[in-house]
Protein backbone atom coordinates (compact mmCIF):
# COMPACT_ATOMS: atom_id res chain seq x y z
CA UNK A 1 0.00 0.00 0.00
CA UNK A 2 2.29 2.79 -1.31
CA UNK A 3 1.21 6.77 -0.32
CA UNK A 4 -0.40 8.87 -3.03
CA UNK A 5 1.33 11.66 -4.06
CA UNK A 6 -1.49 14.39 -4.73
CA UNK A 7 -5.16 14.18 -2.65
CA UNK A 8 -7.52 14.74 -5.24
CA UNK A 9 -11.42 15.98 -4.17
CA UNK A 10 -12.62 12.42 -5.66
CA UNK A 11 -10.30 10.30 -3.53
CA UNK A 12 -10.85 12.67 -0.20
CA UNK A 13 -14.73 11.94 -0.83
CA UNK A 14 -13.70 7.93 -0.62
CA UNK A 15 -11.91 8.65 2.76
CA UNK A 16 -14.80 10.73 4.23
CA UNK A 17 -17.11 7.92 3.00
CA UNK A 18 -14.87 4.93 4.38
CA UNK A 19 -15.20 6.73 8.15
CA UNK A 20 -18.68 7.54 7.63
CA UNK A 21 -19.26 3.71 7.25
CA UNK A 22 -17.14 3.04 9.86
CA UNK A 23 -18.88 5.28 12.21
CA UNK A 24 -22.41 3.90 11.35
CA UNK A 25 -20.87 0.33 12.28
CA UNK A 26 -20.12 1.53 15.80
CA UNK A 27 -16.50 0.77 14.77
CA UNK A 28 -13.47 2.75 15.96
CA UNK A 29 -10.23 2.55 14.24
CA UNK A 30 -9.04 0.31 16.25
CA UNK A 31 -11.69 -2.14 15.75
CA UNK A 32 -11.96 -1.68 12.39
CA UNK A 33 -8.57 -2.06 11.45
CA UNK A 34 -7.92 -5.59 13.34
CA UNK A 35 -11.02 -6.57 11.67
CA UNK A 36 -10.07 -5.33 8.28
CA UNK A 37 -6.16 -7.43 9.45
CA UNK A 38 -4.38 -3.79 8.90
CA UNK A 39 -2.82 -1.59 11.48
CA UNK A 40 -4.70 1.17 13.11
CA UNK A 41 -2.16 3.90 10.63
CA UNK A 42 -3.20 1.98 7.64
CA UNK A 43 -6.64 2.41 8.17
CA UNK A 44 -6.35 5.94 9.10
CA UNK A 45 -4.23 6.89 6.20
CA UNK A 46 -7.29 5.61 3.91
CA UNK A 47 -9.72 7.32 5.75
CA UNK A 48 -7.34 10.51 5.18
CA UNK A 49 -6.92 10.13 1.95
CA UNK A 50 -2.78 9.17 2.18
CA UNK A 51 -3.28 5.87 0.96
CA UNK A 52 -5.28 3.98 -1.90
CA UNK A 53 -6.94 1.44 -1.51
CA UNK A 54 -8.32 -1.94 -3.92
CA UNK A 55 -11.58 -2.99 -4.94
CA UNK A 56 -10.86 -5.96 -3.18
CA UNK A 57 -9.91 -4.15 0.01
CA UNK A 58 -13.21 -1.88 0.00
CA UNK A 59 -15.33 -4.76 -0.44
CA UNK A 60 -13.90 -6.53 2.56
CA UNK A 61 -14.47 -2.84 4.50
CA UNK A 62 -18.19 -2.91 3.24
CA UNK A 63 -18.67 -6.20 4.61
CA UNK A 64 -17.02 -5.44 7.77
CA UNK A 65 -19.09 -2.56 8.06
CA UNK A 66 -22.01 -4.20 7.20
CA UNK A 67 -23.00 -2.53 4.08
CA UNK A 68 -24.83 -4.29 1.35
CA UNK A 69 -25.34 -1.78 -0.84
CA UNK A 70 -23.60 -3.05 -4.10
CA UNK A 71 -24.39 0.14 -6.17
CA UNK A 72 -23.33 2.31 -3.33
CA UNK A 73 -20.16 0.18 -3.11
CA UNK A 74 -19.10 0.23 -6.40
CA UNK A 75 -19.87 4.01 -6.73
CA UNK A 76 -16.92 3.71 -4.08
CA UNK A 77 -14.45 1.64 -6.00
CA UNK A 78 -14.85 4.01 -8.98
CA UNK A 79 -13.64 7.22 -6.41
CA UNK A 80 -10.56 4.43 -5.69
CA UNK A 81 -9.79 3.76 -9.59
CA UNK A 82 -7.11 5.76 -10.77
CA UNK A 83 -7.74 8.11 -13.68
CA UNK A 84 -5.52 9.82 -15.86
CA UNK A 85 -5.21 13.75 -14.82
CA UNK A 86 -7.77 15.64 -15.93
CA UNK A 87 -7.66 19.54 -18.02
CA UNK A 88 -8.19 20.93 -14.48
CA UNK A 89 -4.98 19.51 -13.39
CA UNK A 90 -2.78 22.57 -15.52
CA UNK A 91 -4.31 25.45 -13.20
CA UNK A 92 -3.02 23.80 -10.19
CA UNK A 93 0.04 26.44 -9.59
CA UNK A 94 -1.81 29.36 -10.40
CA UNK A 95 -6.01 28.74 -9.04
CA UNK A 96 -7.21 28.32 -6.01
CA UNK A 97 -7.86 24.26 -5.09
CA UNK A 98 -11.26 24.88 -4.07
CA UNK A 99 -11.94 25.91 -8.09
CA UNK A 100 -10.31 22.70 -9.43
CA UNK A 101 -12.41 20.26 -6.75
CA UNK A 102 -15.33 21.50 -8.16
CA UNK A 103 -13.99 20.76 -11.72
CA UNK A 104 -12.87 17.49 -10.90
CA UNK A 105 -16.46 16.54 -9.30
CA UNK A 106 -18.10 18.18 -11.86
CA UNK A 107 -16.00 16.27 -14.93
CA UNK A 108 -17.56 12.68 -13.23
CA UNK A 109 -21.05 14.35 -12.49
CA UNK A 110 -23.69 12.57 -14.20
CA UNK A 111 -26.24 15.15 -13.76
CA UNK A 112 -25.77 18.76 -12.58
CA UNK A 113 -28.58 21.31 -11.34
CA UNK A 114 -27.64 24.87 -10.59
CA UNK A 115 -30.12 27.49 -8.67
CA UNK A 116 -28.35 31.46 -9.39
CA UNK A 117 -30.07 34.50 -7.87
CA UNK A 118 -27.63 37.15 -8.45
CA UNK A 119 -25.59 35.44 -11.51
CA UNK A 120 -25.77 33.76 -14.82
CA UNK A 121 -24.76 30.19 -14.25
CA UNK A 122 -20.61 29.98 -14.82
CA UNK A 123 -21.31 27.05 -17.21
CA UNK A 124 -23.72 29.16 -19.12
CA UNK A 125 -21.73 32.62 -19.51
CA UNK A 126 -20.22 34.22 -22.46
CA UNK A 127 -16.19 34.93 -22.00
CA UNK A 128 -17.31 38.99 -22.01
CA UNK A 129 -19.69 38.38 -19.10
CA UNK A 130 -17.10 36.10 -17.74
CA UNK A 131 -14.62 38.64 -17.48
CA UNK A 132 -16.78 41.60 -16.41
CA UNK A 133 -17.95 39.78 -13.57
CA UNK A 134 -14.09 38.67 -12.29
CA UNK A 135 -13.30 42.67 -13.41
CA UNK A 136 -15.01 43.32 -10.28
CA UNK A 137 -13.45 41.10 -7.62
CA UNK A 138 -12.08 41.94 -3.89
CA UNK A 139 -9.64 41.82 -3.83
CA UNK A 140 -8.82 42.76 -7.26
CA UNK A 141 -7.14 39.84 -9.51
CA UNK A 142 -3.66 39.88 -10.92
CA UNK A 143 -3.92 40.21 -14.85
CA UNK A 144 -2.24 37.04 -14.74
CA UNK A 145 -5.08 35.24 -12.43
CA UNK A 146 -8.05 37.32 -13.91
CA UNK A 147 -7.00 35.65 -17.26
CA UNK A 148 -6.33 32.28 -16.01
CA UNK A 149 -9.94 32.03 -14.41
CA UNK A 150 -11.70 33.66 -17.41
CA UNK A 151 -10.08 30.39 -19.44
CA UNK A 152 -10.72 27.86 -16.46
CA UNK A 153 -14.52 29.06 -16.50
CA UNK A 154 -14.75 28.74 -20.41
CA UNK A 155 -12.97 25.25 -20.15
CA UNK A 156 -15.69 23.61 -17.53
CA UNK A 157 -17.85 24.09 -20.54
CA UNK A 158 -16.87 21.61 -21.96
CA UNK A 159 -18.89 19.15 -20.22
CA UNK A 160 -22.27 20.77 -21.91
CA UNK A 161 -20.86 20.50 -25.48
CA UNK A 162 -18.63 17.02 -25.47
CA UNK A 163 -20.26 14.00 -27.51
CA UNK A 164 -21.87 12.38 -24.53
CA UNK A 165 -22.73 16.07 -22.43
CA UNK A 166 -24.33 16.09 -18.70
CA UNK A 167 -27.67 17.01 -18.26
CA UNK A 168 -27.48 20.01 -16.88
CA UNK A 169 -30.98 22.02 -15.33
CA UNK A 170 -30.48 25.72 -14.03
CA UNK A 171 -32.99 27.74 -11.76
CA UNK A 172 -31.89 31.63 -12.65
CA UNK A 173 -33.85 34.42 -10.77
CA UNK A 174 -35.09 37.07 -13.34
CA UNK A 175 -32.73 39.50 -11.22
CA UNK A 176 -29.99 37.25 -12.47
CA UNK A 177 -31.16 38.28 -15.90
CA UNK A 178 -31.80 41.55 -15.25
CA UNK A 179 -28.18 43.09 -14.70
CA UNK A 180 -26.46 44.21 -17.73
CA UNK A 181 -23.37 43.16 -16.66
CA UNK A 182 -20.29 44.40 -19.16
CA UNK A 183 -23.25 46.25 -20.44
CA UNK A 184 -25.98 46.50 -22.95
CA UNK A 185 -23.96 44.66 -25.52
CA UNK A 186 -22.53 42.22 -23.39
CA UNK A 187 -25.56 41.65 -21.95
CA UNK A 188 -28.02 40.70 -24.95
CA UNK A 189 -25.38 38.73 -26.41
CA UNK A 190 -25.23 36.85 -22.86
CA UNK A 191 -29.12 36.23 -22.95
CA UNK A 192 -29.01 35.04 -26.61
CA UNK A 193 -26.53 32.54 -25.57
CA UNK A 194 -29.07 31.41 -22.76
CA UNK A 195 -32.08 31.20 -25.17
CA UNK A 196 -29.52 28.78 -27.60
CA UNK A 197 -28.13 26.98 -24.92
CA UNK A 198 -31.64 26.06 -23.68
CA UNK A 199 -33.03 25.05 -27.07
CA UNK A 200 -30.15 21.67 -26.40
CA UNK A 201 -31.66 18.97 -25.44
CA UNK A 202 -29.58 18.11 -22.52
CA UNK A 203 -29.83 21.52 -21.12
CA UNK A 204 -32.99 22.60 -18.97
CA UNK A 205 -33.19 26.55 -17.74
CA UNK A 206 -36.41 27.55 -15.92
CA UNK A 207 -36.77 31.57 -14.75
CA UNK A 208 -38.10 32.88 -11.28
CA UNK A 209 -39.57 36.02 -12.12
CA UNK A 210 -39.91 39.04 -9.99
CA UNK A 211 -43.69 38.35 -10.26
CA UNK A 212 -43.28 35.51 -7.86
CA UNK A 213 -42.29 37.54 -4.77
CA UNK A 214 -40.67 35.76 -2.23
CA UNK A 215 -39.81 32.08 -2.84
CA UNK A 216 -37.70 29.46 -1.20
CA UNK A 217 -34.02 29.42 -1.55
CA UNK A 218 -34.22 32.87 -1.65
CA UNK A 219 -30.47 34.24 -2.33
CA UNK A 220 -28.66 31.30 -2.80
CA UNK A 221 -26.42 30.07 -5.44
CA UNK A 222 -25.78 26.71 -5.58
CA UNK A 223 -24.60 23.48 -8.00
CA UNK A 224 -25.98 20.27 -6.98
CA UNK A 225 -23.08 17.89 -8.43
CA UNK A 226 -25.12 14.31 -8.74
CA UNK A 227 -22.43 11.40 -8.13
CA UNK A 228 -23.16 7.50 -8.90
CA UNK A 229 -25.51 7.37 -6.76
CA UNK A 230 -27.55 9.44 -4.41
CA UNK A 231 -25.02 9.26 -1.27
CA UNK A 232 -22.05 10.53 -3.27
CA UNK A 233 -23.68 13.38 -4.50
CA UNK A 234 -22.18 16.88 -3.43
CA UNK A 235 -23.27 20.71 -3.20
CA UNK A 236 -20.93 23.41 -4.36
CA UNK A 237 -22.19 26.54 -2.37
CA UNK A 238 -20.86 29.78 -3.86
CA UNK A 239 -19.02 31.79 -1.33
CA UNK A 240 -17.23 35.30 -1.67
CA UNK A 241 -14.27 33.59 -1.04
CA UNK A 242 -14.57 30.69 -3.19
CA UNK A 243 -16.95 27.69 -3.42
CA UNK A 244 -17.22 25.52 -0.60
CA UNK A 245 -18.30 21.70 -0.91
CA UNK A 246 -20.78 19.73 1.46
CA UNK A 247 -22.02 16.70 1.27
CA UNK A 248 -23.30 15.27 4.56
CA UNK A 249 -27.05 13.34 4.22
CA UNK A 250 -28.65 15.80 5.67
CA UNK A 251 -27.13 18.75 3.66
CA UNK A 252 -28.10 16.88 0.31
CA UNK A 253 -31.35 16.51 1.26
CA UNK A 254 -31.73 19.44 2.11
CA UNK A 255 -30.55 21.00 -1.31
CA UNK A 256 -32.67 18.29 -3.07
CA UNK A 257 -35.83 19.85 -1.56
CA UNK A 258 -34.50 23.45 -1.78
CA UNK A 259 -33.97 22.63 -5.70
CA UNK A 260 -37.79 20.87 -6.04
CA UNK A 261 -39.51 23.71 -4.46
CA UNK A 262 -37.59 26.38 -6.39
CA UNK A 263 -38.47 24.41 -9.85
CA UNK A 264 -41.93 24.39 -8.51
CA UNK A 265 -42.16 27.78 -8.12
CA UNK A 266 -40.31 29.00 -11.59
CA UNK A 267 -41.30 29.07 -15.08
CA UNK A 268 -42.00 25.99 -17.53
CA UNK A 269 -39.03 25.55 -19.23
CA UNK A 270 -40.76 26.89 -22.86
CA UNK A 271 -42.12 30.34 -20.98
CA UNK A 272 -38.65 30.81 -19.56
CA UNK A 273 -36.70 30.50 -23.21
CA UNK A 274 -39.91 33.26 -24.21
CA UNK A 275 -38.77 35.45 -21.39
CA UNK A 276 -35.37 35.29 -21.58
CA UNK A 277 -35.60 36.32 -25.53
CA UNK A 278 -38.16 38.73 -24.94
CA UNK A 279 -35.69 40.70 -22.25
CA UNK A 280 -33.19 40.26 -25.01
CA UNK A 281 -35.02 41.68 -27.62
CA UNK A 282 -35.83 44.89 -25.34
CA UNK A 283 -32.15 45.80 -24.92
Amino acid sequence: MAPKPATTARRLRLGTELRRLRERAGLSVTEGARQLGVSQAQLSNIEASRFGVSADRLRALARIYQCSDSAYINGLIDLATERKGGWWGTFREVLPAALLDVSEIEHYATRLQAANTAHVPGLLQIADHARAIYEQAVPEFSRREFEHRVSHRMQRQVLLDQDDPVPYEAVIHEAALRVPVGGPSVAKRQLKHLVEQSEREHITLQVIPFAIGAYPGSGQTFLYIHGTVPQLDTVSLDQSHGPALVDAEAQLNTYRNLLQRMKSVALTPGRSRDFIHEMATEL
